[in-house]
C-alpha cells in the first residue's frame, strides 16, 4: 500500500485544456494558494497512467499589480519549470475569460515577463509573446558570435540552424518535408546539445511559401508533442530573418493551425489559435 506524502493541501481543483493539440493542465490557486507540485508530483501528475497526463502544467496565482489580472507558473511533465509556454498562456487566458462568459482583454504575467491577451466572441486567443532575442549569450546558445545561421554538430551530422529565444531557448532547422524529419533522434541529440546550457526546443519547418508553413516541434522535457506555441513563433521570426516570410504566417502543426504575425525590431510577436475545454477533475496534492 503506496504511504500518503506529506502534504500543504488537497482536492486540488484543475481544467484540462488544449491549444493546437498540447495538452494543458491548468490550475487556477487565485484564491487558494499553496505551493506547485514537486517535481515528483508533477511526473506521476503528467503521465497519464498515474495522473490526469499533461504536456504543461500552468499554475495561476494572484498577482498584487492592479493591471494584472493573474500571473503564472509553467511546469513540464518531466518536473521541470519553464518560462513560457504559447499553448498554454492561451489556454490561461480562455480560463479566466470563460469565468466572465464574454470576449476581454488583459494581461498575464509571465515568468518571462508581461504577456497582453484578447479573447474573441469566436473562441480564438491572440496573446502576446514578447520580443525575440538573437544574442546567443542571451539565448543562452554558446557562439563567438551572432549569425542568422549556425552549424551545430549532432552525432555523426552537422546541421544548419536558426537559434533564438522567445522566452526559452528554441533551434529551428528547415527541411524539405516535416513527416520525414528525425524529430525524436535528432531532436534529442540537440536538446541536451552542450551549445545550449539551459537545453533547448528544436523545430523541424518547412516553408510552402511566404506566408504558409509546416512545423514539428521536440520540446524541451517533454519530447514531441501535436503542437508548441513559442517553437511556432521562434519558426516564423528566424524565417523572417532570413528573407523567407511575410509579417503574418500561418503555421500548421500536427494538432492544428496558429497564426504568428511580428513586425520586427522590438514590436511584440504576436500568436493566435485555439483553446479548447476538455475536462475538469480534482488531484491530490
Amino acid at each position: 500500500m503506496k504511504t500518503p506524502r506529506a502534504t500543504k493541501f488537497m482536492n486540488v481543483n484543475y481544467t484540462k485544456m488544449h491549444g493546437t493539440g498540447n495538452l494543458i493542465l491548468v490550475v487556477d490557486r487565485r484564491h487558494g494558494g499553496g505551493s506547485p507540485p514537486s517535481p515528483e508530483q508533477l511526473r506521476e501528475l503528467g503521465d497519464a497512467a498515474t495522473g490526469p497526463g499533461f504536456d504543461q502544467l500552468m499554475w495561476i496565482e494572484a498577482c498584487d499589480d492592479p493591471a494584472i489580472a493573474a500571473r503564472y507558473r509553467i511546469f513540464n511533465r518531466d518536473g521541470s519549470e519553464v518560462q513560457q509556454c504559447g499553448n498554454g498562456v492561451r489556454c490561461v487566458a480562455s480560463h479566466l475569460a470563460n469565468e466572465n462568459g464574454h470576449a476581454q482583454a488583459f494581461t498575464l504575467l509571465s515568468p518571462a515577463g508581461p504577456v497582453d491577451a484578447r479573447v474573441d466572441d469566436d473562441g480564438l486567443v491572440a496573446v502576446s509573446m514578447g520580443t525575440p532575442e538573437f544574442e546567443p549569450g542571451r539565448i543562452p546558445f554558446v557562439a563567438e558570435r551572432r549569425a542568422s545561421r549556425y552549424t551545430i554538430t549532432a552525432g555523426d551530422a552537422e546541421v544548419d540552424a536558426c537559434v533564438v529565444s522567445m522566452g526559452n531557448p528554441h533551434c529551428v532547422l528547415h527541411v524539405d518535408d516535416v513527416d520525414a524529419a528525425p524529430v525524436d533522434e535528432l531532436g534529442a541529440l540537440l536538446e541536451r546539445h552542450e551549445r545550449f546550457p539551459e537545453r533547448t526546443n528544436v523545430g523541424f519547418a518547412h516553408i510552402h511559401d511566404r506566408r504558409r508553413m509546416d512545423l514539428r516541434v521536440f520540446e524541451r522535457g517533454v519530447g514531441e508533442t501535436a503542437a508548441c506555441g513559442t517553437g511556432a513563433c521562434a519558426a516564423v521570426v528566424t524565417g523572417q530573418n532570413l528573407g523567407l516570410l511575410d509579417e503574418a504566417v500561418d503555421v500548421r502543426l500536427p494538432g492544428g493551425q496558429v497564426v504568428v504575425s511580428w513586425r520586427g525590431g522590438s514590436e511584440p510577436v504576436w500568436l493566435t489559435g485555439n483553446a479548447e475545454y476538455i475536462s475538469e477533475g480534482i488531484m491530490d496534492l
